[in-house]
């Protein structure tokens, strides 16, 4: 009995069930089709599990990935006839044979994990120290009752435990808002204008008086159409957009919505939406932004969720431009993918709340083929196979995001244009995932789909408010007290709550009062008419998990980088004190243009480039970094590359702007003549020979030089 039991196949075979997405019922025909059969390896950390009707499910501890394989191996290779017989049964049938009952053999502690179905949560997590940057994710195996149970004690503690700090953090937003309401008051009571000392201030009131003369033309012209009258000319509408090849299909006083088809509608644009499906089965939303005057929306059926192959060998990629989207075009009239990833409790949105002045409608009326990239969970968490109330569901971090969303973004959008390249826009998160997503360790073969990388706002490095009070709270419990208090599932979920129920204007005010007091910003440089807007996509729905990642107390808050510990980052920084040049005079004194400071020479670089993230397939780099931002420090990152530490880094574009914080790379009212201009010119600039034949140039890029990546090499 013994022996049969320690046989290979009921030893995978029990490996197996503990990795299913249902507990095995002979009874339940699903149980057949969902049990795991192997493991895939995206990289050599990221297993995927794959199931018997080919499904994927999430992320899942190494040493478990590895054990399922090994044992699929022995099984399938072990001398016995009978015990391949066996194996076969086991990973066609999945459920057909006898389950077993015994204890866990020494194999079941390899993680020191418990792999049994029904085994307590505590014990699915992992230990508090694995890998300094990316621990090991937590073990949820098949839902059982006890599973399920112990899932809504957590859903429980962390419902009221999150109110309490979600109220905190609410209470403290308010409060250090009095002075600035008594200061408003003040002013107003002797007849001052509280806003006049704002730097856009006559530009604001410009905008808002066009902007109401706007929403009245566009009245007028409804009331004309609903009266059955002869067509007027739209000429008073069209005026307010910048040519008449975009006309406006929505207007009016803006009822401050979350939906970005209206905001693309407004300015003469809109959008179509496409379901992706990563390798590890969540399903994503892409958007893509045209001009319905040249384009037409493709079917549901086409835009509806692919494979989870990134990357496939398709015919179309031997001609350049000749997608599904792109043919639409015609040739020498196409137009250049550009691919826009969103930050931390954002959505893509974000990039398309300034009506023109919008990142997102500005390159796609220049002429690009813009496309928008949502995150995994977003507004409407979905998975291939888990549900909302699974636990992994939420068992994903930045790495996932990276090695997983942000392929499948980057292949669906080359399948439908047809294109080998395209130029990719991040800000804050979306750089984080990009970052981690091209080291050399992760996945640095995307880095050839890819002809440059415009980081806004680049969060690599920990800027000084990860040492607030709130977020060391965060950083000092335990892993067992964070999740008791935040959960397994979605991160503070009461948010998205309040984002579904509450007014757009007492949400967006809500919003922006509580993201203030937090990440330390102010709306100064921002339209204030459209503020309440902007913060109609933030937030969204997150996993706690992730969140622990950015503010727990084994990753970023404490290691202070994404890619280096903390005592790799002081190791650099004793380096740089025996060059004699701190980071403040190394900016002050020349910007890192000396020789030395260079470290020019082949040594020197390879010597600095010892610890190196990327290899020689990274794509170049622009960066824009905010000189006023306490969230991340973009300066330390332009330095590494400066420094030569990462020899393979090619800099296309780098610019500090003194007085910009963390969002004003993507909000400012001067945004687009600051970045947006640049970020035009660089994609085009870094664009190859053979993609400018087929696209249409970009208004403004007819004088732009090429870029010859050859002498930054």
């Amino acid at each position: 009995m013994a022996q049969r039991q320690c046989h290979p196949a009921n030893l995978y075979k029990r490996q197996a069930e503990s990795l299913s997405l249902l507990p095995q019922d002979n009874s339940d025909p699903r149980t057949k089709a969902t049990t795991a059969v192997k493991a895939n390896f995206i990289t050599p950390r990221d297993p995927v599990i794959e199931t018997a009707n080919g499904g994927r499910l999430p992320a899942v501890p190494l040493a478990e990935a590895e054990k399922l394989n090994r044992l699929r191996d022995e099984a399938l290779h072990q001398g016995s006839r009978g015990g391949a017989q066996a194996v076969r049964r086991t990973a066609s049938e999945l459920a057909g044979a006898q389950k077993t009952n015994d204890g866990a053999t020494r194999d079941d502690q390899v993680s020191g994990q418990s792999v049994k179905a029904g085994a307590p949560l505590s014990s699915a997590i992992p230990p508090p120290r694995t890998h300094p940057l990316f621990p090991q994710l937590p073990l949820y195996g098949p839902p059982t009752f006890l599973r399920n149970l112990q899932s809504l004690g957590f859903q429980i503690s962390s419902a009221f435990l999150s109110l309490a700090f979600l109220a905190t953090i609410v209470l403290g937003s308010l409060f250090t808002s009095i002075p600035l309401l008594f200061q408003h008051a003040y002013l107003r009571l002797t007849f001052r204008d509280p806003h006049a000392r704002r730097p856009f201030h006559e530009e604001e009131k410009r905008r808002k008086k066009a902007r109401r003369e706007s929403a009245r033309a566009w009245k007028r012209q409804r009331r004309r159409r609903n009266q059955a009258l002869p067509k007027h000319s739209l000429d008073d509408v069209l005026n307010s957009c910048p040519g008449n090849d975009f006309e406006p299909t929505e207007g009016g006083k803006d009822p401050v919505v979350c939906d970005i088809g209206y905001y693309a509608r407004r300015v003469g644009l809109d959008v179509e939406e496409f379901s992706v499906q990563t390798e590890d089965g969540f399903i994503l939303a892409l958007w893509h932004v045209y001009n319905p005057k040249e384009y037409t929306a493709l079917s549901f059926t086409h835009r509806d969720r692919d494979t989870p192959v990134v990357f496939p060998k398709l015919n179309f990629y031997q001609e350049i431009g000749n997608g599904t989207a792109s043919q639409q075009y015609p040739q020498g009239k196409r137009r250049y993918p550009v691919l826009l990833i969103h930050g931390l409790l954002q959505s893509v949105g974000a990039y398309c709340t300034n009506d023109d002045d919008s990142l997102a409608f500005y390159l796609a009326k220049a002429g690009y083929d813009v496309w928008l990239g949502n995150n995994r969970c977003g507004f409407q968490p979905r998975h291939q196979m888990v549900t909302y109330s699974d636990p992994r569901m939420w068992n994903w971090n930045i790495r996932q995001m990276g090695v997983m969303d942000l392929p499948a973004f980057i292949s669906r959008v080359l399948s439908e244009t047809g294109f080998p390249k395209l130029g990719l826009v991040c800000h804050s998160q979306g750089t984080t995932e990009t970052f981690v997503a091209l080291a050399k360790e992760q996945r640095p073969d995307i880095g050839s789909k890819i002809s440059v990388v415009c980081a806004l706002a680049p969060a690599v490095y920990a800027g000084p408010l990860i040492g607030k009070m709130y977020f060391k709270f965060m950083r000092i419990i335990s892993p067992g007290m964070f999740r008791l208090v935040f959960g397994i599932h979605s991160f503070v979920p009461l948010m998205m709550t309040m984002h579904r129920y509450l007014p757009g204007r007492l949400y967006g005010a809500l919003g922006y009062r509580v993201f203030s007091f937090l990440f330390n910003w102010s709306d100064t440089r921002w339209e204030r008419d459209l503020r309440d807007r902007l913060f109609q996509f933030a937030p969204v729905y997150v996993s706690a998990e992730s969140m622990r990642w950015w503010l727990g107390r084994e990753c970023f808050a404490t290691q202070k980088c994404i890619l280096a510990t903390r005592e790799e980052g002081r190791r650099e920084e004793e380096e740089d004190a025996d060059e004699y040049v701190s980071l403040e005079e190394y900016f002050e004194n020349g910007k890192g243009q000396s020789s030395e400071l260079r470290g020019e020479g082949s040594s020197g670089r390879k010597w600095r480039g010892r610890n190196a993230w990327y290899d020689e397939q990274v794509p170049p780099f622009a960066l824009w970094v905010a000189g006023s931002d306490e969230l991340v420090d973009g300066r330390r990152l332009l330095r590494r590359f400066e420094r030569g530490r990462e020899p393979h880094v090619r800099i296309v574009h780098q610019k500090i702007i003194e007085e910009y914080e963390h969002l004003d790379v993507i909000w400012a009212m001067d945004m687009i003549e600051k970045i947006g201009r640049e970020v035009k010119e660089i994609i085009w600039r870094t664009a190859s020979a053979e993609a400018k034949d087929m696209c249409r140039v970009p208004q403004g890029c007819d004088d732009v030089e090429i870029w010859d990546d050859t002498l930054e090499r």
